[in-house]
């Protein structure tokens, strides 16, 4: 018995080595941050406030933090927040904690070879191998106690954010449902197979205030569409099969932002 547990925790940590490999590899490769920038430059001038959440190794929050910006960023998983820490530096505010409607505790699944995936989503996770062939290999083998806060619980503390990113596979409306007031810009993931999260983000934004919508397709960093679209236009896109893209990012500016006008 002690032997097996032994090789299961070699084999843990060789799973987690190559997790940590495989999103350097995705998110710091050569010439990224430099596209991120120029996409965020639009909604970050030098001194405004950006939440990150869903930080991972902090490619995001790295360029939120070259353009000026101060940066919150929210990273649950212990071995992520060490290496997001190793690489960003302590300019930015990196909090080992996840977001959610209310704060308290949660069980965070981890998928040790496939970090990124991590979620608090316990039905997306469920179901999403089904819908999506690539998540269908995927094995959500650990599970961490994490603590949970609120956008609303951050905005207090650290004050009102030009943007915040929202990437935390499932749970993005989850995180919307702790937010009462319209900020001026924010980007939800979304992902074939689950697009009911996305629609469930829309309409809580348009619960909010008037926003519009624009898209980025994957790991791209320039918008897809030439025009800003409306919550109906969005809700149609996704009734439709976004496109059939696999995955990628909605983003949202209050219909008074600069971006615009």
């Amino acid at each position: 018995m002690r032997d097996t547990t032994r090789r299961e925790a070699v084999k843990a940590r060789w799973l987690s080595a190559f997790g940590i490999a495989r999103s350097l590899l995705i998110y710091w490769r050569p010439g990224r941050q430099r596209g991120l920038k120029n996409l965020y430059r639009p909604f970050l001038l030098p001194g405004t406030l950006a939440f990150d959440v869903g930080a991972h190794l902090g490619d995001r929050s790295a360029a939120f933090h070259s353009l000026g910006a101060r940066v919150v960023a929210l990273e649950p998983q212990p071995l992520l927040t060490r290496w997001c820490r190793r690489i960003v530096g302590n300019d930015v505010i990196l909090l080992p904690l996840a977001a959610g409607a209310t704060p308290g505790h949660a069980e965070l699944a981890i998928s040790p070879a496939n970090l990124t995936v991590s979620t608090l989503a316990d039905q997306w996770r469920e179901q999403i191998g089904r819908h999506n062939a690539g998540f269908a290999h995927l094995h959500w083998a650990e599970r961490e106690r994490v603590n949970v806060t609120t956008l609303d619980a951050l905005i207090a503390e650290y004050g009102e954010p030009a943007f915040i990113k929202i990437d935390v596979e499932g749970f993005e409306a989850d995180v919307l449902a702790g937010l009462s007031q319209p900020v001026a810009a924010l980007s939800v993931e979304f992902v074939s197979g689950a697009l009911e999260v996305s629609h469930a983000c829309v309409k809580r934004l348009s619960a909010l205030g008037d926003y519009r919508y624009n898209i980025v397709a994957g790991e791209q960093r320039t918008f897809r569409w030439s025009g800003w679209k409306s919550d109906a236009e969005v809700h149609a896109w996704l009734a439709a099969g976004a496109d059939r893209l696999a995955s990628g990012d909605i983003y949202a500016c209050r219909a008074d932002h600069t971006l615009l006008n």
